[in-house]
Order: structure tokens, then sequence, then C-alpha cells
């Protein structure tokens, strides 16, 4: 069985290609390496197709013979959206309507897309299930949300098996650090290990539903097994909000230091509070056991220590 995951050679996509290679035959990576890199798929038995989603012809190649598609390609960051807006809407937007009219063209009818738990805003409501009304705060968040309107609305046209993911704080191995638009934990972690101050943008008490990305793989991986869709959109998160001081707390426990902090101004675009209603993914995916956000972090910082220079550099 043939997959593709799009964004492959990503943080995510590269932790996910890890786990689908060790279960089908073959797992294709399209890739521009524009915020992916080659060193993040080394010895893993899988085939890196480097050109834009952009690009219908070159995606249509590249899906040929697949069974399944995950599309994980994307322009990141809510702060890079605001610094260029078109750029992030050709990447997530544009680039996910050639992405689905690829697989139908080729026949490909699975298609999981990655969304994000931006499209709901700043409402009060939590945890956010997924019947709640969306005001995205971003181009980031309108691009998203694009992104799994146009997957649900190919599916309910053109027939194709969708499944429309909503990522929460994903983190873990392989997320880059020491950059701009780097996420606070990777940002975090990157900073305490190299003795600096954790820069917290705002009073640090705002919250997020932090998922591990062995959570994230586990699930896509048994939706590409399994063949799962749904016709709406699906949280993909656990539970485990806590707020940004937590997380430092949560450090200092396993570092066994206390870590300063240098606070900066609140970032525009951001969300104050933001935890998923889990249910519905509890439902599609009985049998995965997420992992818990000390662990996972835990995790997070073994990785770090070991590859530290090559974050930093």
């Amino acid at each position: 069985m043939k997959v593709v995951v799009t964004g492959g050679a990503g943080f995510i996509g590269a932790n996910l290609c890890n786990r689908l290679s060790a279960d089908f035959d073959e797992v294709v990576v399209l890739d521009d390496l524009s915020t992916g890199y080659k060193a993040n798929l080394a010895g893993m038995p899988v085939t890196l197709t480097e050109g834009t989603i952009l690009d219908r012809g070159f995606v249509e190649t590249t899906l040929s013979g697949a069974e399944s598609v995950v599309h994980l390609a994307a322009r990141p960051s809510v702060p890079r959206s605001l610094s260029d807006p078109i750029a992030t809407h050709d990447a997530n937007s544009t680039g996910t309507a050639v992405v689905l009219e690829a697989a139908r063209a080729v026949g490909c009818t699975h298609v999981i897309v990655a969304s994000s738990s931006s499209v709901y805003g700043d409402t009060a409501v939590l945890p956010k299930h997924e019947s709640l009304p969306v005001a995205p705060r971003s181009p980031y968040a309108a691009s998203k949300l694009a992104t799994e309107s146009y997957a649900l609305a190919w599916g309910t046209s053109f027939g194709l098996d969708v499944l429309a993911l909503r990522f929460f704080n994903v983190f873990g191995p392989l997320q880059s650090a020491g950059h701009a638009y780097a996420a606070v934990i990777p940002t975090f972690v990157s900073a305490a290990l190299a003795g600096e101050p954790l820069p917290v943008h705002g009073d640090g008490r705002q919250t997020r539903d932090f998922t591990f990305v062995g959570s994230v793989t586990a699930v896509i991986t048994e939706a590409v097994r399994q063949r799962v869709a749904h016709p709406g959109p699906v949280n993909l998160a656990f539970g485990n909000r806590c707020s940004l001081l937590e997380v430092v707390s949560e450090l200092e426990k396993i570092l066994d230091r206390r870590l300063p902090l240098r606070h900066q101004p609140a970032r525009p675009g951001d969300v104050r509070d933001s935890q998923a209603d889990q249910t519905l993914v509890r439902s599609l995916f009985p049998d995965v056991c997420p992992t818990e956000f000390p662990t996972g972090l835990r995790r997070t910082v073994e990785w770090f220590r070991v590859n530290a220079l090559s974050q930093r550099s």
C-alpha cells in the first residue's frame, strides 16, 4: 500500500513517516523543504520527492497509485501569517485545493488534512467542541479553516473519504527552535538547556492543550490503516490543558532547577485559552492511548539534549 505525506520532511510529517514506514509498503514524502529538512528523514525507508504542492502536475504524479494521502504541507505560524498573509493563503488554502484535485484526478480517494485549533478563535467556551462557531483571529487561522472546509466540501461534492483533523499545539522531537516563528515548547526547552531566560509572551497564564507528537502520529496511522473518514472536523487533542507558567514549572521538575523568565508583550492574533473536547476523537480512535503531557515533555527534553547543537545552529 502506498501512502503519500505532503510536508513529510517537517516536524510532524517526519515523525509520522517514521511510524507509517513500519506498517506500510511504500511511504512517499512530497516536500519543498521550505520548512522541512532532509535530515529529519535520515535512515527511514521512505522516498522523498522535492517540489511544491502548488504544482498540480507534480502533485498528481506523486500521488499516482496512492491509496491515502496525508496532507500536512503548510506555511505554519500565526506571526508568519501576519507578516505575509498572501503567502500563507497560497500555501495553505490554494495548496490544499490543488492536493484535493490531484487526489481526485488520480483516484486517490482517502485524504487526511491538518487543520488547527486556531479556527475557534478566542471564544470563552472550554473545552472547545467541534460544533462551536469558528472565529479565526489571524490569516493563518483563516487559511486552516479553508483547509478543512475545502476537504469536507470535496468529500461531499466528489465522494472522497476525508478526515479533517484540528491539531492543538503539537510538540515533541524534531520540532525546531531558535528562530522567530518557533513554537513555545521548543523555545522554552532550547533556552533552558542553554541557560538563558525563557521568553514568555504576556503574563504566561494563557493556556494551551499541548499534544505530544506521538499521540498525533498514532491517530493518523490508525486513520490510514482503517481508512477513517468523518463528515465534519475532528479535534486531535486529549485535554492536556496547562498554562505556559505550568509548562515552566514542569520543565523545572525535569531539569531540577529554577528557570528565569523574560516577559515580553502578548503577540497579536494569539488566543487566550485553548482546550479540546476529546469526545469525538476518542470515539473514532478508541484504541489510541495518548501520551500524557509530563511524559511527552520529558521525551522532548531528552531529544533536545542530544540535538542541542544542531537546534541552535
